[in-house]
């Protein structure tokens, strides 16, 4: 198989010298520029560019190459209760097997294509002793991300009538009326107005009334 890896991407990875000995095993660390879209996008994601540490264990099996690591960065987003901005650390974990492309499940070369072409298509593989990690990392990294962000885990968001942050004015209110009431108090208004008016049209008619009599 010709390879369309670039080892020069900083998330291709070498097996060669681990051979294919199984029980081989090799420890590396690598930092890199996080990809584009690492994480929830619109909700929380690792910015594109920031670093990203890798601590990878590969390990040759049988059938092909087991990595297992972890992936550490700081993820950026917004509190979905008082939608301030936020950074998370977050602390992804992986493993994924790397398979050999002539080898069948148990290890053994294949002469032979695959009868099971789905089944091979949701299997990853190694391309002339490299591997790409970087649908693996997104795949943790999304998963290690929570779905709703908050900035803080007793965050009382915004109040619903002015928008007002609450965890910055505790004790924020509204005096609520009871919308049961409200017809009544509109009535209570009319009533008043009414009877200041009559109290207004009998003091005027009771000036008529003094001035014929005079």
């Amino acid at each position: 198989m010709n390879t369309h890896l670039d080892h020069r991407n900083p998330l291709v990875f070498d097996t060669h010298e681990l051979g294919r000995r199984p029980g081989a095993m090799k420890r590396l660390s690598r930092t890199i520029d996080a990809p584009k879209d690492l994480g929830l996008r619109g909700v929380i994601e690792v910015p594109e560019g920031a670093p990203v540490e890798l601590d990878l264990r590969l390990e040759s099996v049988m059938e092909g190459v087991l990595v297992t690591g972890t992936a550490r960065a700081s993820a950026k987003g917004e509190c979905v209760r008082c939608l301030e901005p936020l950074d998370q650390q977050v602390e992804a974990d992986f493993q994924e097997m790397f398979s050999y492309p002539d080898a069948d499940d148990r290890g053994r070369v294949r002469t032979e294509p695959a009868d099971d072409a789905e089944e091979d298509e949701d299997r990853l593989f190694l391309e002339d002793g490299l591997f790409d990690l970087e649908s693996v990392l997104r795949d943790a990294v999304v998963l290690a991300l929570p779905m709703q962000p908050v900035c803080q885990e007793d965050c009382e968001g915004l109040c619903s009538e002015c928008g007002v942050r609450l965890s910055d004015e505790p004790g924020h209110h509204h005096d609520a009326v009871d919308i049961r009431w409200a017809a009544l108090q509109g009535l209570a208004g009319t009533i008043q107005d009414g009877e200041k008016d009559e109290m207004s049209g009998a003091e005027a008619q009771a000036g008529v009334d003094e001035k014929q009599e005079k």
